[in-house]
């Protein structure tokens, strides 16, 4: 609303006889007008400011600004609305305007202006506190000057103008922390969550169709959907909004044809989808077809909130499924494709985490292939923002289970580029590059330019990495880099301090990092000149650190380290020394076949040692051995035996020196 339109139609009421005076830092009524005396203090008081000669070079403007907000500290009701008009004539978002309000203590003058019952004034000050409030440097002072509850307050005022004005304010001050919980505290979220409750056939009625009175609904909706996002970034608030309802509001907003509610509400979509209530929430309201529908509008924003909120929701493989039927995959490649979308960052890394999230799907990655996924991906390589490479990377490891993928990495010159990247040191882009490469070390010619490249080191390298999911992840990759190279053997001993490296992360609290060593180490004890090596570093009394282990993962692989760890001198006897037998025959009881396999292996060569064959028995194996040795699994069914068959020559030694 117009401040000028307002005063013409009766805003300075001069029948109204009431003094606006601040009173030990409040505001009060009292009778009368602003006598003579008080006229010429103030001038006076405003004349000695500008003759300070520390301020003698600022612009008018600056006193100007001053001179009013006087006029609104001691004035009347009529001086003060008619300060307030001027003042909203003024650029106050601009440096000067700014330092003026901030050394007089402008702020707490409007901030009191809130709580006063003249509504003109009230209407005044809001409408300035909103201007300023867009500068960041004015947030946190007007949060910390106890604004909030005043302005949540305002929101349940039956005038939509307040409302709209309360609660466009609140979206600025809401991207301080401290405000939104302030919000929160003050039982302002079911309030802006009630005001966006509007009818469907009104979201979906042009701006120029609306009455006046609509439009000032509308201002009141846009205003509230606005702060909703802000606060949105709180995942208390998050949690609180969906309990009011919101979802189904926004589910509805989704079909509003005013692009700024569009805009608002598919960003709050995007701060809240991280959630899991939201993600089902979301798939229930069926807004993942609209948010498909949005990938191919004009307003970067817009797709870019779309793409960020699908990668998020992809997580569950139900929205991965959902985002295929309707046809989602074609416009997220499309916005990857796009030179102009390639120099948006933010938008290039949502798509690109979007098409990630969509590729752990294995019908999207077939999908995703007929439409030439690999190449545009492996171009992105090129690029320089890590966050974007490390959604390109997460895409390439997904698609890169499929053989022919592998291929295509190689063949369009993607191994290089990812050997490129491993002296990178983003934490989450190394994690995902070695996923890709131990994907393709799968396939012989891959692995022969991975080996070329001097990969291999690279990615041993990592094991020193801090993060512990890059030591899982390289862990990961070496054990078909280990198994496909011509000669591993001597690879892995080129490597100087690498077999004592990988040896010492069995030290590693972190069970995915325990399992993928123990993985790397099965493969590296089948030599034998590597495995004399890992001995001497101790491998043998770490691995019957971990026999105690719960997790399938670290029980499977951590067996199959000890099976080919038995090999070599007297290792087998050791592990029957430090206690590793009794509970290895426990794994038998898992409920994974993968388990039984390792386990059997392993339980076999241990019984290569008399001795152990006794604890075996004692331990209740045989049990486990008559079923497994049934198994369909030729593997199970030849390590089973190989164990029986080693008791069984026990006992019947042990028998035969009984008969003697």
């Amino acid at each position: 609303m117009d401040m000028s339109q307002e005063t013409d139609r009766g805003w300075i009421d001069k029948s109204h006889s009431s003094v606006l005076r601040r009173c030990h830092g409040r505001w009060c009524l009292s009778t009368g007008i602003m006598s003579s005396d008080e006229s010429d203090s103030l001038d006076q008081e405003i004349w000695h400011d500008e003759t300070n000669p520390n301020k003698s070079d600022l612009p008018s403007e600056y006193w100007h600004l001053q001179k009013l907000l006087k006029y609104i500290k001691v004035g009347n009701q009529t001086a003060t609305i008619i300060a307030l008009a001027c003042m909203k004539d003024l650029d106050l978002t601009s440096d000067i305007s700014l330092l003026a309000i901030k050394d007089i203590g402008g702020l707490e003058i409007l901030i009191n202006l809130l709580e006063t019952k003249v509504h003109n004034c009230v209407l005044g000050g809001l409408q300035i506190l909103r201007s300023v409030s867009e500068k960041s440097e004015v947030k946190r002072e007007v949060t910390e000057l106890g604004a909030v509850p005043l302005l949540v307050g305002l929101l349940k005022s039956p005038e939509t103008l307040l409302q709209g004005l309360a609660a466009t304010t609140l979206s600025y001050l809401a991207t301080v922390s401290k405000a939104r919980t302030l919000v929160r505290k003050a039982g302002g979220i079911p309030i802006l969550v009630d005001l966006l409750d509007v009818p469907k056939s009104f979201l979906s009625t042009p701006i120029t169709a609306l009455t006046e009175l609509e439009q000032k609904t509308l201002e009141v909706v846009i205003g509230s959907c606005k702060a909703v996002w802000a606060l949105s970034k709180s995942i208390r608030n998050q949690e609180l909004m969906r309990k009011a309802g919101l979802v189904s509001i926004l589910a509805r907003f989704l079909n509003s044809v005013h692009e700024e509610i569009l805009l608002y509400t598919l960003g709050t979509i995007d701060e809240c989808s991280s959630q899991r209530h939201y993600q089902l929430d979301i798939q229930s309201e069926a807004m993942i077809g609209d948010m498909v529908r949005f990938l191919t509008v004009e307003n970067p924003l817009l797709k870019k909130h779309c793409a960020s909120a699908i990668y998020k929701c992809a997580e569950d493989d139900r929205t991965r499924r959902l985002v295929r039927d309707y046809g989602g995959l074609e416009p997220l490649l499309g916005l990857i494709c796009d030179e102009v979308n390639t120099q948006d960052k933010a938008l290039l890394s949502a798509a690109t985490g979007a098409v990630w999230k969509c590729a752990k799907c294995l019908d999207n990655v077939h999908k995703l292939d007929q439409l030439d996924v690999i190449n545009i991906l492996v171009n992105l390589l090129k690029d320089e923002d890590e966050q974007v490479l490390k959604n390109v990377a997460g895409a390439l490891a997904e698609c890169a289970k499929l053989p022919h993928n592998r291929e295509n990495i190689s063949k369009s010159g993607g191994i290089k580029a990812l050997v490129g990247l491993l002296t990178l040191t983003n934490k989450e882009l190394l994690e995902n590059v070695t996923k890709v490469l131990g994907e393709c070390a799968n396939e012989m010619e891959c692995m022969t330019k991975i080996e070329e490249l001097d990969g291999v080191r690279l990615i041993w390298s990592l094991l020193k990495n801090k993060s512990t999911r890059v030591q899982a992840s390289a862990a990961w990759a070496l054990v078909p880099c280990i198994q496909n190279s011509r000669d591993c053997g001597e690879m892995v001993r080129s490597l100087v301090g690498g077999l004592e490296l990988i040896v010492s992360l069995l030290k590693s609290k972190d069970k995915f990092v325990l399992a993928s060593v123990c993985a790397a180490l099965a493969y590296i004890a089948q030599d034998r000149d590597n495995l004399a090596v890992i001995t001497d570093h101790g491998v043998v009394p770490l691995l019957c650190n971990l026999v105690y282990a719960e997790e399938d993962d670290l029980r499977e692989h951590l067996a199959l380290a000890i099976a080919h760890c038995c090999k070599w001198a007297n290792n087998c006897f050791e592990f029957g020394r430090l206690g590793a037998v009794a509970p290895l025959v426990t794994y038998m009881s898992s409920k994974e076949q993968r388990v039984h396999r390792s386990t059997a292996l392993a339980l076999n060569n241990i019984s290569q040692d008399p001795f152990n064959c006794v604890t075996l028995h004692h331990s209740g194996v045989v049990p486990y051995l008559l079923q497994t040795i049934s198994s369909p699994d030729e593997s199970l069914q030849e390590a089973s035996a190989g164990c029986l068959s080693n008791i069984r020559k026990l006992a019947l030694a042990v028998d035969h020196l009984s008969r003697l």
